[in-house]
């Protein structure tokens, strides 16, 4: 009796158990509590100060600080163009990544560690509100409150022994206070040459980490301590004043001004390559300095011959004569259709005396590839005449905060040295009804510029 006793208990106890839980289910679904009410909608004036202060971190800075600005129009931008920034910023990350990764591995004893998967997800980060200091500097100081509640996919596979382990972070919560410093301010696109980004406050940080498939963070106590070993360690690298810095160009190559004039006579051409089907060409030349973004000099054509005399005169300013280069393009004019280019060559300005003109016969070629065979075959030869004439010390001209100020060329300049710039803006109530081609023709010491046609 005792044993059936057990047995029937033990069953009475697991019908009763399964029944419990079935009708327990069924209550929770279908019977809704009666005493439940709607929240009140109140006025933040209405609030008791317990419950503005629990609400005081959701409030965006711009309504809580006037010297923060609305920022709509960035979270709008930032949501169209976030699949587009996703793989830009996804990129430039592992772009960072590789040799910080690949210097540190070794110390570990990890064969390598790379990123499976790298995506942001589809949730753009919001930005709460930004403040412009204004300091007078050449410089452009930008505090912003960012949050980013995302779902991105970030997997990392390490091997190391022979084994490999992959590490997945999910649901990233970052709330930061960043300041972008954008310094020194250049007069050359993107105008300006460094970015520093620096922490106001320590970060929040929250994510979900997987191991092997397992919720790591599930662990006990092991969500606090990463959380705030990752609060500690950003906060020791970019909490302010440390810094991020970001090179975008060298502002010594943005600012660089003229340190001199480089006079180039094209004198003449010789044993130039046939191009026209009469056996002849058109050919004119072509100069440029490289780094330099003013357009092309250019000699007049020369038209059915393949021994052209120019003795044209160009002057060219001189930024960098220890890595900027002198580079000619020959050329076969066409009536209709492309311009055949017939070949090219480049003169280091490094290689001329200072006030010392030099004539100089260049072979033409086909490419500046030395391995090329192509540049055994005869295109021609090139004479030209150059003499590099640069400032001295005391008349390099000075950084004038004054764009628009007229200044006079340094005194000792030659008759041919200077340089003229003139920019053309619009034009307005031009004579006639009928003008379909406007342009401009300028016309200095024999030389001709055109402007496009509008």
């Amino acid at each position: 009796m005792g044993i059936l006793s057990s047995i029937l208990g033990f069953c009475g106890f697991g019908i009763g158990t399964s029944i419990g839980l079935v009708i327990g289910y069924y209550m929770f679904i279908y019977f809704q509590p009666t005493d439940v009410k709607h929240p009140l909608i109140r006025p933040m004036v209405e609030q008791d100060s317990e419950t503005l202060q629990r609400m005081l971190s959701e409030i965006p800075l711009w309504v809580k600080n006037p010297d923060y600005d609305r920022l709509d129009w960035l979270n709008k931008f930032v949501e169209i163009m976030w699949p587009y920034l996703d793989k830009a910023i996804c990129k430039t990350a592992k772009t960072i990544a590789k040799p910080i990764i690949a210097e540190q591995i070794p110390k570990y004893k990890i064969d390598s560690v790379d990123f499976e998967v790298l995506t942001l997800g589809t949730l753009p980060p919001t930005f709460q509100g930004m403040k412009v200091y204004v300091t007078g500097e050449k410089e452009l100081i930008m505090e912003l409150s960012l949050k980013w509640a995302g779902n991105p996919n970030i997997t990392v596979a390490a091997k190391a022994f022979g084994l490999k382990a992959t590490v997945q972070v999910v649901d990233l919560q970052v709330f930061a206070s960043p300041r972008i410093t954008l310094k020194p301010l250049v007069p050359t696109f993107p105008c300006f040459s460094k970015i520093f980004v620096s922490l106001m406050e320590k970060p929040h940080v929250d994510f979900g980490l997987k191991l092997l498939g397992a919720d790591a963070m599930a662990i006990p106590g092991l969500y606090r301590f990463v959380q705030e070993l990752i609060k500690d360690q950003v906060a020791n690298m970019y909490l302010w004043p440390k810094y991020l810095e970001v090179t975008i160009m060298d502002p010594k190559l943005a600012m660089r001004k003229p340190v001199g004039i480089l006079t180039v006579k094209v004198l003449k051409a010789t044993k130039l390559k046939k191009k026209d089907l009469m056996g002849g060409a058109d050919p004119y030349v072509k100069l440029k300095l490289t780094e330099d973004k003013l357009p092309s000099k250019k000699t007049t054509v020369k038209h059915k011959t393949l021994n052209p005399e120019w003795n044209e005169e160009f002057h060219l300013s001189v930024r960098d004569p220890e890595t900027q280069a002198l580079e000619f393009m020959v050329y076969d004019w066409e009536k209709v259709g492309r311009h055949d280019k017939m070949g090219i060559n480049v003169i280091p300005l490094s290689e001329l005396t200072p006030d010392e003109s030099k004539v100089m016969t260049l072979d033409i070629l086909k490419n500046m590839d030395p391995n090329d065979a192509q540049n055994e075959k005869s295109r021609g030869q090139l004479v030209l005449e150059l003499l590099y004439k640069p400032f001295k010390e005391d008349e390099m001209p000075e950084d004038k905060e004054d764009s628009n100020e007229v200044q006079k060329a340094p005194e000792g300049t030659p008759a041919s040295g200077g340089l003229l710039v003139v920019h053309i803006h619009e034009a307005e109530d031009l004579e006639g009804k009928h003008h379909t081609n406007p342009h401009v023709r300028l016309l200095f010491k024999g030389e001709e510029r055109r402007t496009k046609v509008y």
